[in-house]
């Protein structure tokens, strides 16, 4: 069962928190790749949506599924 996401909008450090990934280091990659959940600035700030979050995992669990 997923747990709920915050109701604001999640930093790079709180991906590397749900998604238990070695550093935030990965999710700047992602990024640059054009892999991971859609994010946006805010200034110098990155911040994603948590419902961008949770379509970009349905989205790989469905690339894993086919």
């Amino acid at each position: 069962m997923a747990l709920p996401l915050p109701s604001r909008y999640l930093t790079p450090d709180d991906l590397v928190e749900m998604f238990e990934l070695p550093s935030v280091e990965t999710v700047y990659q992602w990024r640059r790749k054009r892999t991971g959940p859609r994010g946006f600035r805010v200034g110098r700030h990155l911040r994603f949506d948590p419902d961008d979050v949770w379509a970009w995992v349905d989205s790989r669990r469905s690339e894993a599924a086919a």
